[in-house]
C-alpha cells in the first residue's frame, strides 16, 4: 500500500500579469529511486536544441508528447511559440532544511524521504527559477544556492544523474524525452560537498550539522564498542573450552 498525500496551491506568477511564467504545485510521496550522480555528457545539446527548433517544430513535439502522456498532465502551446507543461520533481534532501512558519519563526526538520512535487511551469522559466519555486511552495527558508536540480536517467538498466546548470530549461528537456519518467526524471538534491556555499547557512544551521554529527559519531563509537566486547566474550569463552587461561 501506497500512502499519498496530495497538495494543491493554485497557480503563483513569477512576474505580475504575466502568462508566460507561472507555477502550480501538488505533492505526492513515492520511493525514491536509486542511483549515483554521474558525468552527463549532452547537458550543452539543450542550448544547441533550443535554437534550431522552429515554431512548427515545437507544435509537432507538443502534439506528439500529448498524445503519449497518460496521466493528462498535457502541454499547451499558445500564439507566441512558448509552451506550459508540468515536470515532477523527487525531493532527495539529506540534510535538515529550515521552514518559515507562523508568525516570523522558523523551524528546522527533514523532509519526509522520497517527496515528489508536480510543478506546472513554462518553456521560458530556468533551472534557477524551478529551484526557487520547489522551495517556496514547502517555504523553505534557506538560500537556494544551497541546492542543485538533477536529471535521472535509466538507460540499459543503469541510471545515471547530472546537475543541471542554473540556465537550463527543464519543459524543454521534458518535451524532449517525452512524458516517461523513467526516461527522465528530475531530482532535487543538495549541492555536492565541494560546491557547498557554507558562508549561505545561519550559526543555527551550521550548529545542528554539528550536533548530527556528533550524535552519528558517538552512535558509531558505541556500535564498535559493542561489537568488540561481543568478540572478547566469544574469546575468552573459547579460550576457556580450550583450557586456556580465562
Amino acid at each position: 500500500m501506497t500512502w499519498t498525500s496530495t497538495m494543491s496551491s493554485g497557480y503563483s506568477s513569477l512576474e505580475e500579469d504575466s502568462e508566460d511564467y507561472f507555477f502550480t504545485a501538488r505533492t505526492s510521496f513515492f520511493n525514491k529511486p536509486s542511483g549515483k550522480p554521474a558525468q552527463c555528457k549532452d547537458v550543452e545539446k539543450e542550448r544547441e536544441l533550443r535554437t534550431h527548433f522552429s515554431r512548427e517544430d515545437i507544435r509537432q513535439k507538443v502534439e506528439t508528447y500529448n498524445f503519449s502522456t497518460k496521466d493528462h498532465l498535457k502541454m499547451t502551446l499558445n500564439s507566441t511559440g512558448v509552451y506550459t507543461g508540468f515536470i515532477k520533481v523527487q525531493l532527495d534532501l539529506r540534510r535538515p532544511i529550515t521552514v518559515q512558519g507562523g508568525e516570523g519563526g522558523k523551524a528546522v526538520f527533514h523532509l519526509p524521504p522520497g517527496s515528489t512535487n508536480t510543478l506546472h511551469i513554462s518553456s521560458l522559466n530556468t533551472v534557477k527559477q524551478v529551484i526557487q519555486a520547489l522551495l517556496g511552495k514547502f517555504t523553505v527558508a534557506d538560500n537556494p544556492a544551497k541546492f542543485a536540480l538533477y536529471k535521472l536517467c535509466h538507460r540499459e538498466d543503469q541510471v545515471y544523474m547530472c546537475k543541471l546548470s542554473d540556465g537550463e530549461h527543464p519543459l524543454f528537456l521534458r518535451l524532449q524525452a517525452g512524458p516517461d519518467t523513467e526516461t527522465l526524471g528530475f531530482v532535487l538534491r543538495e549541492q555536492q560537498a565541494g560546491e557547498v556555499l557554507w558562508e549561505a547557512f545561519s550559526i543555527t544551521e551550521l550548529t545542528n550539522f554539528l550536533r548530527m554529527l556528533e550524535k552519528e559519531e558517538m552512535e558509531r563509537v558505541c556500535s564498535v564498542k559493542r561489537r568488540y566486547n561481543n568478540y572478547k566474550v566469544k574469546l575468552q569463552e573459547a579460550m576457556r573450552e580450550a583450557g586456556g587461561p580465562g
